[in-house]
């Protein structure tokens, strides 16, 4: 059983970076964006170059993530666990947190040394207005480096995600070369969308405020061979 997120990460892009790993739609405003499994990577290592060199985070931090399915939110929490760490769901003290811009009011709640804001813009564009107390994540993350080195061991909840995610991928008869596309309004757990997918060298396509009237289309427009509804 593999116990490093980031080596599963690694190996689910090895054998080729540049096909298309993670599809994001969101019926109500029209967005689609591919990223390939080097481009998702490049996100995920400047996402963990910020936490280490910036804000000096590593084995035994914490982080908070209250930001829904997305790929920029496949790149903060691969970030975060490329740089060791852990990721809570409690309400706590935490050492950097991650809101969406609709979560700010909540994320207030939250005592976090480092604390960044994601628009969650189809483009990726920097914040009109960044809220007090918050820096822009988009802004920030671009300055740092495309590569990052995790450490050799594993994060203190990688083997737990893992496993969960192992058995959550044999529940759905994943296998290597598989297509799963998601509704992640009825599966926010990143353990569906993004990890049991990673832990069986499966692609995505995440769907965003689906439309059921475009599934079966976009099933076969982007070949998927497994269907999370």
């Amino acid at each position: 059983m593999a116990d490093n997120i980031a080596r599963v990460f690694a190996d689910a892009i090895a054998t080729d970076p540049t096909r298309p790993l993670l599809t994001w739609y969101d019926d109500a405003t029209g967005e689609r964006t591919e990223l390939s499994g080097a481009t998702l990577a490049n996100w995920v290592a400047k996402t963990a170059n910020l936490l280490v060199d910036e804000a000096a985070l590593g084995l035994g931090d914490t982080a908070a993530v209250l930001l829904p399915p997305h790929w920029q939110t496949a790149a903060v929490l691969l970030g975060c666990w490329s740089a060791k760490l852990t990721v809570v769901d409690a309400r706590g003290p935490v050492d950097v947190l991650f809101a969406a811009a609709d979560r700010i009011e909540a994320a207030t709640a939250w005592s976090a040394a480092e604390r960044y804001a994601l628009a969650l813009d189809p483009f990726a564009l920097p914040m009109r207005q960044v809220p007090p107390g918050f820096a822009d994540y988009v802004v920030e993350v671009r300055g740092h480096g495309d590569h990052f080195t995790p450490y050799p061991e594993a994060g203190e909840a990688d083997a737990d995600l893992l496993a969960r995610a192992e058995a959550r991928a044999t529940e759905l008869c994943l296998t290597p070369g598989d297509r799963l596309l998601v509704d992640t309004d009825r599966h926010p757990d990143p353990i569906d969308w993004l990890l049991a997918p990673l832990t069986a060298r499966t692609t995505l396509v995440l769907c965003g405020n689906l439309d059921q009237s475009r599934l079966d289309s976009r099933t076969a427009t982007e070949k998927a061979t497994r269907v999370l509804t």
